[in-house]
C-alpha cells in the first residue's frame, strides 16, 4: 500500500500531466481565473470577506427542486496561490456554509481549472476536513464532483482513512454537465465559462463530434390537471377559477394543523423519489393524503417545490430589480418600500402571495418552538419567491432578497393589510 507521501507525490505528477494536456489543447493556459457568468453580481466591497468573495470561487444558487440549498465551488476561479490567503478561503467557506448548514444542502465542486499554481496544499485540505465537523456534514446530502480526474481519485485515497463510510456515500462523480443536469436544474447553476468550454471539449472528444446541447428538450404540452411547472393563470383556469392553487391550499392547510410546532420545518428535505411521486399524483389530478407519508417535511418540500417550478416567480420577474436595489433604501423606509412593491403586483399574484405570507407569518409566530424566525424563513423562501428572468441568483444577490422576504414575513400585517381584493382568501 502506498504511503501518504507517495500518494501526494503521485497526485502532483497527475496534476502536472493534466495541465500539460490542457496547454496542448490551448484551453485556459493563463493564470487568470475564470470569472462567473456576466449575470452574476460581485460582492459589495463592505463584505467581510471581500478579498476572497470577489473571485467568485463560492456561489449559492438558491434551492434545488427539492428545497435543498445549492452551494458551488469553482476551482477555475481560484487565483494563483500567492494572490489568495487560503486560510481566509477556508474561513469564507465556513462563513457561507454557516448560513445554510442547519438545513439540507448540496455541494457542487467544479474541479476543472485546478492547477499547480492555484491549488491549496494537502495540509490545507486536511485542516479543512478536520474543521468541517458534524455540524457541516450532517445536513450535506450530496457532494457532486464535476469533471473528476486521476488527481481527484488519488487525493480521495489520501483522505480515505479519515473519511467515514457514511460521508463517503455522499460523494458522486459527474463526468459531464449533461449528467449533472439529470440531478439538478441545469439552468439554475452558476457555471463558469471555462467549465462550459471544458465540458464541450470532453463531450466532443468522447463522441468524435460536436457535443449535443445539455439544455432540456422542449416541454410537452401540460396535462389539464397539471399543477407543477405551469402558470398560476393556467392552474386557475383548470381548477374552476380557484384563486389559490390546490397545492398551496392543501400543503398550507396540512402544515397549519400539523407542522407549526415542528422544529426546523422547511429546513429539511424529504426523499427525492417520494417528492417525485407526490408531484406525479398532483399532476395527474389524483388525491394526495399527506398522512400516508408519516413525514411533515413532505408537504413542506412540496410547497417550496411548487413555488420554485412556477414559470414566473410568484412575486413576478419585474420585482427582481426592485428587490436588488433594496440595500440602497434607508432602513427606516424599507417596510414602506416593501408595501409599495407588493401592492404593485397583479391582483392574482397579490392574492396568492398574501395567502402564503400570512401562513409564513403564523409559522414565525411559533419560532420559540419551531426555531423558524422570520429571518430563517426568509433564507428558505426568498429564492422561491423572486429570481431573475435570465441567469442565476449570485451569492451577493441573496442578501437583499432575504432582507426583503424577512420584512414581508415579520411585518405581514403592515405590508399586506391595506390592499384587500374582493377574491382574497386567507389560510
Amino acid at each position: 500500500m502506498s504511503s501518504t507521501s507517495d500518494l501526494e507525490q503521485l497526485a502532483e505528477i497527475e496534476l502536472e500531466e493534466e495541465e500539460e494536456e490542457d496547454e496542448e489543447d490551448q484551453t485556459c493556459v493563463t493564470d487568470a481565473p475564470s470569472l462567473p457568468p456576466s449575470s452574476t453580481l460581485g460582492p459589495d466591497s463592505s463584505h467581510p470577506y471581500y478579498d476572497v468573495a470577489r473571485h467568485g470561487i463560492i456561489q449559492v444558487s438558491g434551492d434545488d427542486r427539492y428545497g435543498r440549498k445549492l452551494i458551488i465551488f469553482s476551482s477555475c476561479c481560484l487565483p494563483p496561490s500567492h494572490q489568495l490567503n487560503h486560510r481566509r478561503l477556508l474561513e469564507y467557506l465556513k462563513f457561507t456554509l454557516d448560513q445554510y448548514v442547519e438545513m439540507d444542502y448540496i455541494l457542487v465542486y467544479f474541479h476543472y481549472g485546478l492547477r499547480s499554481s492555484n491549488k491549496p496544499s494537502v495540509k490545507w485540505l486536511r485542516e479543512a476536513y478536520s474543521e468541517f465537523d458534524r455540524k457541516y456534514k450532517k445536513n450535506l446530502k450530496t457532494l457532486y464532483v464535476v469533471h473528476p480526474t486521476n488527481f481527484i481519485r488519488i487525493v480521495w485515497n489520501i483522505f480515505k482513512p479519515l473519511i467515514s463510510h457514511k460521508f463517503g456515500k455522499k460523494l458522486t462523480y459527474v463526468n459531464y454537465l449533461s449528467e449533472l443536469g439529470e440531478h439538478l436544474n441545469y439552468e439554475q447553476l452558476i457555471i463558469p465559462p471555462d467549465v462550459l468550454r471544458h465540458d464541450e471539449k470532453l463531450q466532443a472528444a468522447q463522441k468524435g463530434e460536436p457535443p449535443p446541447s445539455v439544455k432540456t428538450p422542449p416541454a410537452r404540452p401540460p396535462l389539464p390537471t397539471q399543477q407543477f411547472g405551469v402558470s398560476l393563470q393556467y392552474i386557475r383556469e383548470k381548477n374552476r377559477e380557484a384563486m389559490i392553487p390546490p397545492v398551496i391550499t392543501q400543503t398550507v392547510t396540512y402544515l397549519k394543523e400539523k407542522g407549526l410546532m415542528t422544529e426546523g420545518i422547511f429546513r429539511r428535505s424529504a426523499r427525492v423519489q417520494l417528492i417525485k411521486d407526490v408531484q406525479k399524483l398532483y399532476n395527474l389530478g389524483k388525491a394526495v393524503n399527506f398522512d400516508e407519508f408519516g413525514d411533515v417535511h413532505v408537504p413542506a418540500v412540496i410547497l417550496k417545490t411548487f413555488l420554485r417550478e412556477l414559470p414566473e416567480p410568484l412575486l413576478t420577474f419585474r420585482v427582481y430589480n426592485q428587490v436588488q436595489d433594496f440595500l440602497n433604501v434607508e432602513s427606516s423606509l424599507r417596510i414602506t418600500r416593501c408595501k409599495q412593491v407588493v401592492e404593485s403586483l397583479p391582483e392574482h399574484n397579490f392574492i396568492v402571495a398574501k395567502y402564503l405570507l400570512s401562513f409564513l407569518h403564523m409559522v414565525s409566530q411559533q419560532s420559540i418552538v419551531n426555531k423558524m424566525s422570520a429571518s430563517n424563513l426568509a433564507c428558505v423562501f426568498g429564492v422561491n419567491l423572486v429570481w431573475p428572468r435570465h441567469g442565476s441568483i449570485s451569492l451577493s444577490a441573496l442578501t437583499p432578497i432575504n432582507i426583503f422576504t424577512d420584512i414581508l414575513i415579520e411585518h405581514f400585517h403592515t405590508v399586506f393589510g391595506s390592499r384587500c381584493p374582493p377574491a382574497q382568501l386567507m389560510p
